[in-house]
């Protein structure tokens, strides 16, 4: 599906939002409803013709003959008219289907990066606002409003009887759209305030799920309760006061629309005992003026499916507005693996602090860097800005002289490896999974489970590489866990990997097999990126960058940094001591001395 065009770019008072875009594009559709719909509402003058002719012919003449003529004509009609009311559903359910079809992707893609770029957003509300807006097209919402303005037809219609029924006519109309107006100024606030409090409560409802067995065995679930029923208790009162509000928008238009009728038969009994019009004529006049002011009643006691429809066409333009949509660019080559960053900070969205400032360095195709340094210094804020997750705030991170962050990732991503701190598998097996839910290649799987020390351990699972995982799928180890993810990044023979903490998890077994993973990724030419906590890992690194409070204070190869601390320092670090011969230093040892030195090799 072609991409929407940016908002900026588009032309003319209709196409001024991505939604409206869509809505733009299908108007021959609603053109065509809007002709079914003026179809629709002059066939339905047929009872009201039928009644008028019924008691001002078929009783004075007594005439059976005219009485059957009349009553297969209108059944006739009603035919017509069932059948143009079953045509313009159906179109209308079409049109309904064709938004979502054009508009599901793009929906998707942007909540996608907004939530990737650490932007407030409730995917579930996202996602509600599509259908909201669908259901509202294909029902009776839109028909409401497309079928108000023909009101005016049947106050034309009852000028033909009288002039004074058709200004009855028009002045109860006027009347309902000015109780219309106002029930939309005092319901429409308190509707979104409702609705908002309401998707807050789901949303924190959702998070406790999410985290169930942490809340469980904490003791934490009386405080997230307590949280949960504030917004609930919220939600359900400003609920009770748009329900109170749209009741006595209810009950007014109601009361009026009784009254109308009433009124409209007194003032056409009125004029028939004035000789002015016919008792059928009454008859006829007091279903016109019905029909006159429906349309608006009808809008009145729908009104709230019509300002949730415009709340989650105001949220969807929002998004998809906001969101950086990625243009179709031309095919670049694979990528080998050459990295540049320059300059580079980092600003997490709603925060003010940078967590990485001025960084800079540079690998060749196939070297591997080794990031290290404490906790919190920035290591994993790093690692998702090289694979573009996130975008540098300034600077840039370039692959092969592209940024990454403005790179395809749909192109660019089966030629990256990558393992993030919190990992997760889908809903799939074991062979999906690593193939990261493309098409599997069995070989690839296998291999990519064998580089990693996997493959016979999948074997002895319940249904081996068929075993299901996710959330009710298989429970592995966090070991198995942390090994599964890097066999999923390393399937295809990525260029660049980036791993952060990838033995975190792992015994003396799985460190032993990550070590000889990473050398294989070496000896293939492929660019590695690793940020660890332990040494062992360092020794078969050919860079080294040391991070502390998000700023870089050394890079370079890791026998030059280690000879600089131990050249700096009076004597050896209790640390550096303990480490193996020909192994290099604790990273926290290494980056506290370099730090205090100022050693950047």
């Amino acid at each position: 599906m072609q991409q929407s065009e940016h908002p900026s770019t588009r032309q003319g008072p209709v196409r001024t939002t991505p939604v409206g875009q869509v809505l733009y594009q299908c108007r021959r559709s609603f053109w065509a409803v809007a002709a079914l719909c003026f179809v629709i509402e002059a066939v339905s003058l047929a009872p009201i013709v039928y009644m008028w002719n019924a008691f001002d012919r078929v009783m004075p003449s007594r005439s059976v003959v005219t009485l059957v003529s009349l009553t297969v004509l209108v059944v006739g009609v009603y035919l017509f008219w069932a059948a143009m009311d079953w045509m313009r559903g159906r179109l209308m359910v079409r049109l309904s289907l064709r938004v979502d079809w054009e508009m599901a992707v793009d929906v998707f893609d942007a909540a996608f990066r907004r939530h990737v770029g650490r932007r407030k957003l409730n995917v579930q509300q996202v996602m509600s606002d599509l259908l909201e807006l669908r259901q509202f097209l294909g029902g009776k919402g839109v028909l409401t409003l497309m079928s108000a303005p023909f009101a005016v037809l049947f106050i034309v219609v009852g000028a033909v009887f009288h002039p004074f029924l058709a200004l009855f006519s028009l002045c109860a109309a006027a009347v309902m759209l000015i109780v219309t107006l106002v029930n939309q100024r005092m319901t429409s606030a308190a509707l979104k305030a409702s609705n908002d409090a309401n998707m807050q409560a789901m949303q924190i409802a959702a998070g406790v799920l999410r985290q169930s067995e942490s809340t469980l065995a904490l003791g934490m679930m009386p405080a997230m309760r307590r949280r949960w029923h504030r917004k609930h208790r919220k939600f359900l009162m400003l609920q009770v006061n748009s329900s109170d509000a749209a009741g006595t928008g209810s009950g007014l238009t109601s009361f009026l629309q009784h009254s109308f009728q009433s009124l409209g038969m007194a003032l056409g009994l009125f004029l028939a005992i004035e000789g002015v019009i016919t008792g059928g004529m009454v008859m006829a006049a007091t279903m016109l003026i019905a029909r006159s002011v429906a349309p608006l009643q009808q809008l009145i006691s729908g009104w709230p499916g019509v300002v949730k429809a415009r709340q989650a066409y105001d949220r969807l333009n929002q998004l998809l507005g906001e969101d950086e949509g990625r243009s179709q660019q031309m095919a670049l080559p694979a990528p080998t693996g050459r990295l540049v960053v320059e300059g580079m900070s980092a600003v997490p969205q709603g925060m003010a602090k940078p967590v990485l400032a001025d960084l800079d360095f540079s690998l060749e195709a196939g070297q591997a860097l080794a990031i290290v340094g404490p906790s919190a210094s920035g290591k994993s804020s790093l690692a998702k800005l090289l694979v573009g997750v996130w975008k540098p705030a300034q600077g840039s991170v370039r692959l092969d002289g592209v940024e990454i962050s403005d790179w395809n990732h749909d192109e660019l991503g089966p030629h990256i490896g990558y393992v993030p701190q919190e990992i997760e598998f889908f809903e799939g097996t074991v062979a999906e999974n690593i193939a990261r839910l493309g098409e599997v290649d069995a070989e690839k799987v296998v291999a990519a489970a064998k580089l990693v020390g996997l493959h016979e351990t999948i074997l002895s699972w319940p249904q081996g590489y068929d075993t299901m995982l996710g959330d009710a799928g298989f429970a592995v180890s966090g070991g198995q866990r942390q090994r599964l993810a890097i066999a999923r990044a390393l399937y295809g023979d990525p260029a660049f990997v980036v791993l952060d903490e990838p033995n975190a998890n792992l015994d003396e077994v799985g460190e032993q097999a990550l070590i000889a993973t990473l050398r294989h990724l070496r000896e293939r030419g492929a660019t590695v990126v690793v940020t660890t906590h332990r040494p062992r890992v360092l020794g078969i690194m050919d860079r080294m960058l040391v991070l502390k409070g998000g700023r870089q204070v050394g890079f370079g190869a890791p026998k030059d940094l280690f000879a600089a601390v131990q050249r700096a320092q009076p004597a050896p670090t209790p640390e550096l001591a303990a480490a193996a011969p020909g192994a290099p230093a604790h990273p926290a040892a290494l980056e506290s001395a370099t730090h205090q030195r100022g050693v950047t090799a």
